[in-house]
């Protein structure tokens, strides 16, 4: 009879953490001290409030909020390491309610037991729907915890009010490159970082690194790590073509549901209306190579063509319209040319907001007056009873004067007669109808 073989053995605590791959650069370089931080010197600066709240331990709940890679995390690790309680992290992703149902009842037992505060860190806050972020209230303002949350997006419109009037704020800005240089030297020398390896680095690496990750610290050291790790055996030295070969296309920041898609949005909007072809192409290219709808964008066109060129330039209203169908038919990547060609034409046209203003000065006549009748003039008599009350009367037919307009004639309600809800500019074609409104109008 066969012995069966033994069983395999299974690994020591030891010989499985051998074999525990090493912590990513960006983990293991994070700051643990408060003078360890780079950048942000408007929040973290000797004199600014926090600085001085850290030192004294007395942080009040905190929303942090900051493009990606700009310390957000980090901030929140150095008032752990500096606060004398408890810290607890939460991922809104990763983490559910039942998980913070315990992490709130922990707090509760540990103030009650230990008198000893709890600081929840809740990464990625805006990710939590308005009644989930509703139940921190209760344990906010009783002080059983002190709540950091971390957002990306703008806390007026992704964190409750209640709950933002019981925090302060504080905006982290993305890193300068002079930052990011600075991290990639520290990682480079520090042994938690590169140190060991005792490898230098041309300072034109160091430079395409800090740039190519756009005030990211996280994905300024995820570079460096990769290109070190391409290095062949003994090399002493990172070069630009180190880093270039490391570096992968890529993706623009934006996000098309948060608050860069209404940055850069408004960015082609006012770069449009201020006839800067040059700035237009590059926030509309910015939009659609970074996957934006381009329906959206050719929308956006197509409403500028009317509310910032009008009767500037009625033809801008036919370039957006045909360059949406020229789209619709060809799609990507051919359809680009109509959007640009259409982009570039409203950048560089004659602006005017007067149906806009026509609009608005309309509106507030109707708001001021309710639905005032319709002159008797004005009427359509299309029933013999009709022309018996008066309808049609006195109306004159424009086509019956040589010049073609009435002269004189009203068609406003009597109550707003002499009003003037279309004012022309003087700019592109708008100053032609002005001068021609002036006629009709007696000179006004």
């Amino acid at each position: 009879m066969k012995r069966r073989p033994a069983p395999a053995r299974s690994a020591t605590l030891f010989e499985r953490g051998a074999h525990v791959p090493e912590a990513p650069l960006a983990d293991r370089m994070r700051p643990r001290r408060l003078d360890q931080v780079v950048g942000q010197s408007h929040v973290l600066g000797h004199g600014r409030w926090l600085h001085d709240a850290i030192a004294a331990d007395r942080i009040p709940s905190l929303i942090l909020w900051g493009p990606p890679g700009s310390g957000k995390t980090t901030l929140a690790h150095v008032i752990a390491e500096s606060t004398r309680a408890e810290f607890v992290p939460f991922n809104a992703v990763l983490g559910g309610v039942a998980e913070l149902r315990v992490i709130l009842k922990d707090a509760d037992e540990r103030r009650a037991y230990q008198g000893k505060r709890t600081i929840l860190f809740v990464d990625e806050i805006h990710r939590f729907n308005r009644s989930q972020q509703d139940a921190f209230l209760p344990h906010v303002e009783s002080g059983k915890v002190i709540l950091i949350g971390a957002t990306t997006e703008n806390p007026s419109f992704a964190v409750n009010a209640a709950l933002l009037s019981r925090s302060k704020v504080l905006h982290l800005e993305a890193l300068g490159e002079e930052h990011l240089r600075a991290l990639l030297e520290r990682a480079l020398s520090d042994e938690r970082g590169l140190g060991r390896r005792g490898l230098l680095a041309d300072p034109a690496a160091l430079e395409h690194i800090a740039r190519a990750a756009r005030g990211d610290a996280r994905r300024a050291l995820g570079l460096l790590e990769s290109a070190v790790s391409l290095l062949e055996e003994g090399a002493g030295a990172l070069s630009v073509e180190d880093v270039t070969r490391a570096a992968e296309s890529s993706t623009l920041l934006y996000d098309k549901s948060g608050e860069e898609h209404y940055n850069v949005v408004s960015a082609l909007i006012k770069s449009m209306r201020g006839s800067d072809p040059d700035a237009a192409i590059y926030w509309l290219l910015r939009m659609l190579d970074a996957g934006e709808d381009p329906l959206f964008v050719s929308r956006r066109l197509i409403i500028f063509a009317s509310e910032d060129v009008g009767n500037a330039d009625p033809r801008a209203l036919s370039v957006a319209v045909d360059a949406d169908a020229a789209f619709r038919r060809l799609g990507l990547p051919e359809g680009l040319f109509a959007l640009s060609h259409a982009c570039l034409y409203l950048a560089s046209c004659p602006k005017s907001n007067a149906v806009l203003r026509a609009i608005d000065a309309a509106r507030a006549a109707l708001a001021e007056h309710g639905a005032l009748p319709v002159p008797l003039k004005l009427r359509n008599a299309s029933h013999p009873l009709m022309k018996q009350e008066g309808y049609g009367a006195d109306y004159r037919y424009p086509h019956d004067d040589a010049s073609g307009v009435a002269q004189g004639e009203t068609y406003l309600p009597d109550a707003l007669i002499g009003r003037r809800f279309y004012a022309p500019t003087e700019h592109g074609l708008e100053a032609s109808i002005r001068q021609r409104l002036a006629r009709l109008r007696g000179g006004d």
